[in-house]
């Protein structure tokens, strides 16, 4: 059994932030990924080896059992030892002569997440001890488990208007064509898990694809939460004297009464006129629009004289 090194795979360094990993992943993700490399088993299996990568090092505590491994392995190598006899004697940090592995507890560390290498389905998928694995020497009885299905994670980006009203998209993953639907309310971060639309693994199971959402920018609206946030430019009379003016919303535009005397800068809220919220039917987040007042720039010779009035009679 070969020792992965995840960090390498990776192109990150051993104290890189969970965000540092998630971006180097994407990053090779998009590069490797087999809808743009059609028929390329090299970049096929690297794909699956950044994909294993990110699994272990994008969770705090499988990060932490990894580098707990990592560390025994580096220590033996540095004794010494052959690498192919570590994987018989490793036995959770220590390694000797005719130790017993036991790494029963990492069985169900991935739940349902595919891993591919020997070394991910021994330490991370359930893969039992590794005395018994590809890598295991002499006469003893090789148990051999059945890959498990490939998951692939894959970033969407959709606009606001589509994660605020619900939006579907057509996926290409392994040949296939699936329909993918985002609900209404979806934000940066949202995963929207599809199962069993991976390739199959040889006892005919399918692996699932991971949607990570990303909303993109609007040139109308500020998102921050179920809220958004708009500005509405009005004239100074209006500001001064009161009156109305039509807001733009996600369904179409609102009359919104200013008051007499609104100041620039003041703020009026729209409840439930902000984004639908994500998996609760029927709440919304509100609209909060800010007022700009629009000063004249170029007033006639009657309406500089009757500003001229205002600022004596103050």
């Amino acid at each position: 059994m070969d020792y992965k090194n995840y960090y390498e795979i990776l192109g990150v360094e051993k104290n890189a932030s969970v965000e540092d990993v998630k971006r180097a992943y994407r990053k090779l993700a998009k590069k490797y990924h087999p809808d743009k490399n059609p028929g390329n088993k090299q970049a096929e299996e690297t794909f699956k080896e950044i994909n294993e990568a990110n699994e272990v090092l994008s969770d705090p505590e499988k990060k932490a059992r990894y580098d707990q491994i990592s560390n025994s392995y580096s220590s033996y190598q540095q004794s010494g030892g052959k690498p192919g006899s570590f994987w018989e004697n490793y036995n959770g940090g220590n390694y000797g002569g005719g130790a017993r592995v036991n790494v029963n507890d990492l069985g169900d560390i991935f739940g349902e997440m595919g891993g591919f290498s020997d070394f991910f389905r021994t330490f991370f998928s359930g893969g039992g001890d590794p005395r018994t694995s590809a890598s295991r020497q002499g006469t003893r009885r090789q148990t051999v488990q059945p890959r498990q299905p490939a998951n692939y994670q894959q970033e969407l980006t959709i606009s606001l208007y589509e994660a605020y009203h619900g939006t579907t998209r057509r996926i290409q993953i392994g040949g296939t064509e699936k329909e993918a639907k985002i609900p209404a309310g979806s934000k940066t971060g949202t995963k929207v898990i599809f199962k069993g639309i991976g390739p199959k693994n040889e006892t005919g199971q399918q692996g699932n694809l991971y949607l990570n959402i990303k909303v993109a920018d609007d040139n109308r609206f500020t998102r921050k939460g179920d809220d958004l946030y708009v500005k509405k430019q009005v004239d100074l009379f209006s500001a001064v004297l009161g009156g109305e003016t039509e807001v733009e919303t996600m369904t179409g535009n609102v009359l919104l009464n200013i008051p007499a005397g609104t100041q620039p800068g003041q703020v009026f809220r729209l409840g439930k006129k902000g984004m639908p919220k994500l998996k609760q039917k029927d709440s919304f987040g509100d609209l909060f629009v800010t007022i700009n007042v629009e000063i004249p720039k170029n007033l006639s010779d009657e309406q500089k004289e009757l500003f001229n009035k205002l600022k004596k009679s103050k």
